[in-house]
């Protein structure tokens, strides 16, 4: 069991940086999806607004109570998404879970930024806040491919 300084390190200034300086938080005033998750252990709740054109992430809103991880990790997926194909956000969540949960490597760049959570990997009941951002953004981009295929 982790002791009281190891969970003050693990709110380093980085994270509360990061945390502070969240990009994207002004809602899409029509988006393409919206998604709200939220973790039932704490209590997070993540809205995402979402657009995709030409097959990459072309608008991107977030609305985010969270913790100072979940807002970290919400900071750094706002600073990386516009641009990238889903293929790459679903890569995305798919390297934080592995990152968290199973001693996997940091995500690939543009997600680099995740590393700064790699700390909380010890603390189990903080993941699901740290994955709700790349969570809303699967499921939104699954949604709006859903919609053109059907």
């Amino acid at each position: 069991m982790s002791n009281d300084s190891d969970l003050i390190s693990l709110y380093s200034s980085r994270i509360l940086g990061l945390a502070a300086d969240m990009p994207h938080t002004d809602r899409l005033a029509s988006p393409q999806a919206t998604v709200k998750k939220r973790a039932p252990l704490c209590g997070s709740t993540v809205t995402i607004d979402l657009d995709i054109e030409n097959g990459r992430v072309s608008a991107y809103a977030q609305d985010v109570k969270a913790c100072a991880l979940g807002q970290a990790a919400a900071a750094v997926v706002g600073q990386a998404i516009l641009g990238r194909t889903p293929d790459e956000v679903r890569r995305a969540r798919d390297e934080l879970a592995a990152m968290l949960k199973s001693d996997g490597p940091v995500p690939a760049a543009p997600f680099d930024g995740l590393e700064v959570l790699l700390p909380a990997k010890d603390y189990k009941n903080r993941h699901a806040s740290i994955m709700l951002t790349l969570d809303a953004a699967v499921a939104a981009i699954d949604e709006i491919q859903t919609r053109h295929t059907a």
